[in-house]
């Protein structure tokens, strides 16, 4: 044994080649504070060795290293500009050493190879990856970008353009996709991934590869002329500011760091990178994308825990209506691996509901995400019936029929009393009450909502809702099912809309309130996506949620909320609902619709919109953003806090995971707790106050007044 710490060992593996390989505690290999300081001592002590002719880096796990201990980093986050500069400096220097090593090296990649664990691949001279590897740097998804070399080693390696897309995207990138760039130099299947790995360091030592110049292109600037540096960094400077509209400040950084950097050589481009990762680790924006990944871990961590109590193997599952969203539960279900009956009364339904799976299933074989044979294999877990003793063997059951109260009750008492005595029921409705639903049920124990979104193939929330008379024993199952679907789920207690619809209406009522008074609703949108963040603005999402939905879920909230939520008497989803102008569905609503050349639906202006709508509006009035803002904007967080205080949802984490699984709320506010820890919770309340003569939805409650006096945050600032 050449050097031991609690999370690698060095040990010689062949001849004069030394293994060093990464074997902590636990299931995955992190790079922690304590793992970077011994790798500098062992290092240090490594490079001295002259017994080591070369090294090769190892994991004993199914991945290699899948990045930094965020949870251990983020407080040294909060730490000032100097404190925190020299920090990230002591990092990148232990990658440095492993650059400096006197010896060739290579990391044979296994499994994920994420930031950190993707930045140790880069620094040492060869990487080899096994054919399901998988490599890349996805900091910006927490509001940061690589801290330990990315910037400077990777468009070295694979060229400016290239590492630019990698890191500004975060993507994860297959191994035969980072072969052809050159991240890779070779790979191989997993049982030849060592064998492979010492033969090339082999070939290293005894000089049949210059592993040496391999090592200096990482030292020295960028091999790019002045003319290509100025084409390069002005397009993916452009092509982010576009596609990011400005919020998210670390991809812009990261090509800013990289054209600072491009004439440097290492370490003067190192420096670069140290000073501007310090200066994204203090945003906003990094807080709030680093809050979301913490909260994700929370909900996760709850599921498997509720999941892990479940008393049912759910072996078999079923969903009845083959529609939009029948048919996209019946393609996951199958496509995550459990078989699912999907039955119907209409053959074309059937039908229907096929076609969209093998349409899917088609894309990702056309992109050689999946074998033909595995296709054909999971088609095979969707069984089309119309005959309703086929649910006989199902263990749980998504009912997903129309949107109507009494269809759906008598729906579910049918099958409760045909089906057997343990299987569990859920209706995937998206506002109707479940205790109105379980009324018709002798066995409300069985029952509760499992609420998907649309397209549920791309929508990770699932909102699961309890009854009142709902059995932990049936959530438990329920949330061991969304798992296997590969969802986040979410259990929130049972209201009209329950916990994001209910948050959704307001939000809509103060766009319409708006638009009543004179406002452009085309310039709200602008206003919403490109100031605020929404991918879409409220008239865009009213059109693609569908304007009969709306105007339907409407009167459900109104009914459950008659002093919040009441139908206004001038009201826009009224109007276009009146004149059949559903939205996308049928080319109409506050846009109309046409498919562009690869059959995407555009949205155009639409005068006839404006035209109808000026029945119910006041004269045209220019509102000032903020105002935009503060008016959706109020509505909707005040019922968040309404549902946290009333016990609908559990916790902040829950609350804004939903919001941004959901509908979309901005990552990089941080969902709805975040922003108000953000914005104070007193300037809030004083916001509404401003507007509390707009109605109730802009009142705040006594407790909410009450946390603003006291001050309260929704989330601990660790430090």
């Amino acid at each position: 044994m050449l050097y031991k710490s609690d999370s690698f060992e060095v040990a010689f593996i062949k001849d004069n080649i030394a293994e060093f390989k990464f074997c902590a505690d636990g299931s995955v290999n992190k790079l922690s504070q304590q793992t970077l300081q011994d790798c500098a001592l062992a290092l240090k002590e490594l490079a001295t060795n002259s017994d080591i002719k070369g090294m090769v880096f190892t994991s004993d796990k199914d991945h290699f290293i899948i990045g930094a201990d965020i949870f251990e980093f983020l407080p040294t986050f909060t730490k000032p500009q100097e404190e925190l500069v020299a920090w990230i400096k002591n990092a990148t220097d232990v990658f440095d050493a492993i650059e400096d090593l006197p010896f060739p090296t290579l990391s044979a990649v296994n499994g994920m190879a994420l930031g950190g664990g993707c930045e140790w691949a880069l620094a040492t001279d060869y990487r080899v990856g096994s054919t399901d590897a998988k490599i890349g740097l996805p900091e910006v998804k927490l509001g940061i970008m690589p801290g330990f070399g990315g910037t400077v080693r990777l468009p070295r390696l694979i060229g400016a353009d290239n590492a630019m897309t990698w890191i500004t995207t975060g993507k994860e990138n297959r191994a035969a996709d980072a072969l052809k760039v050159g991240a890779f130099d070779a790979v191989v299947s997993a049982d030849k991934l060592l064998e492979s790995s010492i033969s090339t360091l082999e070939q290293a030592i005894a000089g049949k590869l210059d592993w040496q110049a391999k090592r200096q292109v990482k030292l020295q600037p960028l091999k790019m002329n002045r003319v290509e540096q100025g084409m390069s960094f002005a397009m993916a400077e452009g092509m982010v500011m576009g596609q990011t509209k400005g919020h998210y400040p670390a991809p812009v950084m990261a090509v800013r760091t990289i054209k600072a950097a491009a004439n440097c050589e290492r370490a003067e481009a190192m420096a670069i990178e140290n000073a501007n990762f310090a200066k994204l680790a203090a945003t906003s924006e990094a807080a709030a994308q680093t809050g979301i990944f913490l909260a994700d871990q929370y909900i996760k961590g709850k599921a498997k825990k509720q999941a892990k109590h479940s008393e049912l193997e759910i072996k078999q599952a079923a969903v009845l209506g083959a529609g939009i969203m029948g048919g996209g539960i019946a393609y996951q279900s199958a496509y995550k691996g459990t078989p699912i009956i999907m039955k119907d009364i209409n053959q074309d339904a059937l039908d229907l509901g096929m076609g969209e799976a093998s349409k899917l299933l088609g894309k990702k074989v056309q992109r050689g995400h999946m074998a033909m044979e595995k296709m054909v294999a999971t088609l095979g877990k969707i069984k089309p019936t119309l005959n309703d003793a086929d649910l006989q063997s199902a263990d749980i059951v998504v009912e997903a029929v129309v949107e109507n109260p009494k269809v759906k009750q008598a729906v579910l008492a049918g099958l409760e009393k045909d089906l057997p005595a343990g299987t569990i029921l859920t209706s995937n409705t998206s506002t109707i009450r479940i205790d109105e639903l379980a009324s018709a049920l002798e066995k409300p124990e069985n029952f509760c909502g499992m609420h998907f979104f649309n397209p549920v193939p791309k929508m990770p929330l699932v909102e699961i809702i309890r009854g009142e008379k709902t059995s932990e024993a049936t959530i438990n199952a329920v949330v061991d099912y969304a798992l296997k679907l590969g969802k986040s789920p979410i259990v929130v207690n049972d209201c009209p809309g329950f916990f994001v619809n209910r948050v959704l209406f307001p939000y809509f009522a103060g766009f319409s309130k708006l638009v009543v008074e004179g406002a452009d609703f085309a310039k709200v949108d602008k206003v919403m996506e490109n100031v605020f963040g929404w991918p879409m603005g409220p008239a865009y999402l009213l059109d693609v949620v569908g304007i009969d939905t709306a105007y339907h879920c409407t009167g459900v909230m109104a009914d459950g909320f008659p002093e919040r939520m009441a139908r206004q008497d001038k009201d826009p989803v009224t109007v276009f609902a009146n004149e059949k102008r559903f939205g996308q569905k049928n080319g109409s609503g506050f846009y109309q619709y046409a498919p562009d050349r690869r059959g995407r639906l555009k949205k155009a202006q639409d005068a006839t919109a404006t035209e109808l709508l000026s029945a119910i509006t006041d004269a045209p009035k220019d509102f000032d953003k903020q105002e935009i803002i503060d008016r959706c904007m109020v509505p909707m967080i005040n019922e968040v806090l309404l549902c946290l205080q009333e016990g609908i949802v559990a916790s902040p984490q829950e609350a804004d995971m939903a919001l941004i699984y959901g509908i979309g709320f901005p990552p990089f506010r941080g969902g709805a707790f975040r922003y108000l820890d953000q914005t104070g919770l007193a300037n809030f309340v004083a916001t509404a106050d401003k507007y509390a003569h707009l109605g109730a939805i802009y009142q705040v409650s006594d407790e909410t007044r009450k946390w603003a006096e006291e001050g309260r945050v929704f989330y601990k600032v660790e430090g």
